[in-house]
Parts: C-alpha cells; sequence; structure tokens
C-alpha cells in the first residue's frame, strides 16, 4: 500500500528533489538507507513532532547517544559545523547535519528548487534557526553503516557546508 518513488539521479540531494514533490503528508521524516538510522526511534520522532516542533532531530550526540559511524575527521566536522550554526543563526542544536529527522513539509516549500550540495539537512538546520522555529532533539544512536562505505567526501562536503553558511548569512 506504499508508493515508491524511483529515484532517477544518484546521490541523497537529487533523492530528496525527487521525492519532495511527490509527498502529501504534513510531515516528512528523513531516514538514511545506509541502516545507520534506528527505526526503533521512530514513535518518539512522531511523538516529539506531534507537540507542534516545526523539526525535531534525531540527535547522534544528545545526552548519551552516540555515532559508531563517524571517525574522528567526521565527528570533529559535524561539531564545528554545529557550533558555527548556533553561534551564527541563534540555533541550539547538539547535530545540525543528521539525516535522520522529522519535519514539516511545508519548511521545505520555501527553499530553493536546487538543493545545494551541501545538504537538506544543513538547510534545514539554518532556516529554522534564522526564522525561530520550534526545533526540538531526540537522542538516537547511529550504528555503523550496512551498505558498505560511506560515500560522502568529507573534504568536499565541508566546503559545501562553508559555502552554504556564508550565504545563508548574508543574505
Amino acid at each position: 500500500g506504499y508508493r515508491v518513488v524511483h529515484q532517477k539521479t544518484k546521490g541523497i540531494t537529487y533523492a530528496y528533489q525527487e521525492a519532495l514533490q511527490h509527498i502529501e503528508t504534513d510531515v516528512v521524516i528523513a531516514f538514511s538507507p545506509d541502516g545507520n538510522s534506528m527505526a526503533e526511534r521512530i514513535p518518539a520522532l512522531v511523538e516529539k513532532m506531534a507537540e507542534g516542533y516545526d523539526m525535531v532531530i534525531v540527535s547522534r550526540y544528545k545526552d548519551d547517544a552516540k555515532s559508531d559511524d563517524d571517525d574522528f575527521f567526521t565527528g570533529i566536522g559535524n561539531w564545528v559545523f554545529t557550533k558555527m550554526i548556533n553561534v551564527l543563526f541563534g540555533g541550539n542544536y547538539t547535530d545540525s547535519l543528521v539525516m535522520f529527522r522529522g519535519f514539516k513539509r511545508d519548511l521545505v516549500k520555501q527553499f530553493p528548487e536546487n538543493i545545494p550540495r551541501a545538504g537538506l539537512e544543513t538547510l534545514l538546520s539554518i532556516r529554522c534557526a534564522k526564522l525561530k522555529l520550534k526545533v526540538g532533539e531526540i537522542p538516537g544512536d547511529e550504528p555503523e553503516r550496512i551498505g558498505g562505505k560511506r560515500k560522502m567526501q568529507p573534504i568536499l562536503n565541508g566546503l559545501d557546508i562553508l559555502r552554504l553558511i556564508a550565504i545563508e548569512l548574508f543574505s
């Protein structure tokens, strides 16, 4: 009984661009296809969204949660970018880059047609902070991915995130 949208172009950014136009529900849950988002956290995520939040992040760094997928470099990168978003845009995040989150579908209607390479997650985190929307986090471990190696390139992705932060800061 589920409608399946087959992705035409590889990559998570294209997956969002292609899928979001087909979503008819009020809330979207983004969930990693690599097996490192824990499905057991979905009920808590839905419950938190039902409390009136615009976005709820399943944070790998809140309370006792941990990431078994991060290496030293990606862990430091996430920490730095999360701190930058908090300081520059008034966020209060522990994990601004993680995919596993719920958000109101209407949030993406105001976004550019082409999602930046830095990702929807970063853009959502920045825009929600800038607009002072109601954002919450729940803790959620991130196990190692089961689908092979990470495809994200940390240096290129980091540069894209810095570019997006600069664009959003001056717009």
